[in-house]
């Protein structure tokens, strides 16, 4: 029997975003990808991904908030968690002053920007800051927000505020100590190498996996790395 992999997307991401990774690890491990619905929190996330997972005992990887995610499921159940994957995320809660009202007022935009004008027209503001350069108009970019169109201007309003009111989970990093994967773009802009570097330090049992030529949608950016990062990592 297979091990079970249980896949965390990121925001308003569905399992297209994980589909290269489930193609190309299939002879590895089973593969589950979590559905958020309409949860508003971190927490109930992390919750949702331990009620609807049936195993005691599960490999689980995480892409942006779906990595805070993944990190909150680490706190609330640790033992249940084989090995981990930290891909293109964070650990940092809101700032405080201007700078966290700045995040605020950006993320509320954009929110208003969905009910508005629809998902769509969101994504094309949105998404080029979340890929590298090269990526902007072409087929990759547009299947992305193909993604984007399926969800909904509620789904997004619920995932802003679990952003909004994530949790600061690096002082859980140094209590990790299974098999850890922290992966980012080298060109990721919203979640840069230098903070994925300072995680790996943390975590004592951490690689750290720099994918070249990639922004912050690695997954689908570079398929082949990631699928063979998490491959190396699956077999640690």
């Amino acid at each position: 029997m297979k091990p079970t992999l249980v896949l965390l997307p990121g925001l308003m991401c569905d399992a297209a975003v994980w589909a290269p990774q489930i193609e190309s690890l299939s002879d590895l491990v089973d593969c589950a990808v979590v559905d958020y619905g309409l949860r508003d929190s971190i927490t109930a996330m992390a919750r949702l991904v331990l009620d609807s997972t049936a195993l005691a005992r599960f490999a689980l990887a995480g892409h942006s908030m779906g990595g805070r995610v993944a990190l909150e499921v680490m706190r609330l159940a640790p033992e249940r968690v084989e090995r981990l994957a930290l891909l293109d995320t964070g650990t940092h809660p809101l700032a405080q002053g201007e700078a966290g009202a700045k995040e605020r007022a950006g993320r509320m935009a954009l929110v208003e920007l969905a009910r508005d004008k629809g998902m769509r027209v969101m994504g094309q503001q949105w998404l080029p800051g979340m890929v590298h350069p090269d990526v902007i108009g072409s087929a990759l970019f547009e299947s992305v927000l193909e993604m984007l169109e399926c969800s909904s201007p509620e789904q997004f309003s619920a995932q802003i505020n679990a952003l909004l009111t994530r949790p600061d989970a690096a002082p859980g990093l140094s209590a990790i100590t299974c098999p850890t994967l922290v992966l980012t773009g080298e060109h990721d802009v919203w979640s840069p190498p230098a903070q994925h570097a300072a995680m790996a330090q943390v975590i004592a049992s951490a690689q750290l996996c720099i994918v070249p030529h990639s922004g912050h949608m690695s997954t689908l950016e570079q398929p082949e790395a990631v699928s063979s990062a998490m491959r190396q990592w699956m077999l640690r």
